[in-house]
């Protein structure tokens, strides 16, 4: 503390400050260094007590003691430079309107900060749709969030490498929408479309085992997902199976494969799919996937005979 008063003494323009200011400024220095190594060691024993691979906990520590230490340093530094609360309070109210309408997106951004943290619409780690934007939210801020992009040119909701900023104001003016928050799946759908000579039936019933064998190791935690979400929010999900519908396009008979997959390995299990329907349909010369393809029907000659027949005695 003397050398600290010393060094400030030795400072040009601070020298001539009375001995109350002085003493007040090597305190407030004092209290910031502490508050700084109090959170420098917390954190050191925090490193060691969890586990490396913990990444989202370390996070947390990481960005809490650093509110903590910054609320704490303001608190205990403000009270010492402000003697007379009163009058501050009334010079605060004698500005509010003006820093209001200045400070207008700033103060929007820090109660958006506010209610994220109050809230949770989503934190660290999950994956978020907010307006027309995508992504992983892989930091939280005062004024903003940043999202690893997911998805835009990339396809299967993969990441794109760019880091967004956005004001957390936005959480007040854009829908969220939350890939992780309450059941933790997303309904994954992978289209096959057949020509109409192929045999459909067989088809469909080769799509469903392979669907459910892709997702069996899934059945039991979506179920337990389900009742874990039931008692926040009101689910109708009773049928998690997966289950292939049929339709029929210009081109051919569509199959439509619907099954659960977590959000961020959507990719991954169309591709394990895929190349599982690949293989068996490979051993099958009766089922053909249709592409654009023109040709020309003959009703006499490739009909159904009630229609060969209908057609002849029209001529």
């Amino acid at each position: 503390m003397p050398q600290i008063t010393t060094l400030i003494q030795k400072v040009p323009g601070l020298s001539t400050l009375g001995h109350a200011i002085q003493d007040k400024i090597v305190i407030s220095i004092a209290i910031i260094l502490l508050l700084s190594a109090l959170r420098w060691i917390t954190l050191r024993v925090i490193q060691h007590r969890i586990d490396r691979k913990r990444l989202h906990a370390r996070y947390q520590w990481r960005k809490g003691s650093a509110y903590a230490t910054i609320f704490l340093g303001i608190l205990i530094v403000g009270r010492i430079w402000i003697q007379d609360m009163h009058a501050i309070v009334t010079y605060l109210g004698l500005l509010s309107a003006g820093i209001a309408i200045a400070l207008k997106d700033p103060i929007v951004n820090f109660v958006g900060w506010f209610f994220i943290l109050w809230r949770r619409p989503f934190q660290v780690g999950d994956r978020i749709q907010i307006g027309g934007i995508a992504g992983d939210v892989i930091d939280q801020r005062l004024f903003e969030f940043l999202l690893m992009e997911v998805g835009n040119w990339v396809h299967a909701d993969q990441s794109t490498g760019r880091i967004i900023h956005i004001p957390n104001g936005r959480i007040f003016t854009d829908p969220v929408a939350n890939y992780n928050k309450g059941f933790r799946y997303l309904w994954n759908e992978v289209l096959v479309l057949l020509t109409f000579e192929s045999n459909w039936g067989k088809a469909k019933a080769i799509l469903q085992r392979i669907a459910e064998e892709q997702s069996l190791h899934l059945r039991d935690d979506a179920r337990q997902g389900v009742r874990e979400a039931g008692k926040t929010y009101l689910l109708y999900y009773t049928h998690l199976t997966p289950t292939v519908y049929t339709s029929v396009e210009d081109s051919g008979v569509l199959l439509t494969i619907r099954h659960l997959c977590r959000p961020t390995e959507r990719r991954d299990s169309s591709q394990a799919i895929w190349e599982s329907i690949l293989r068996e349909f490979a051993r099958h010369d009766d089922i053909d996937f249709a592409y654009p393809t023109q040709r020309f029907f003959d009703n006499r000659s490739e009909g159904k005979p009630g229609v060969k027949q209908a057609s002849g005695s029209g001529e």
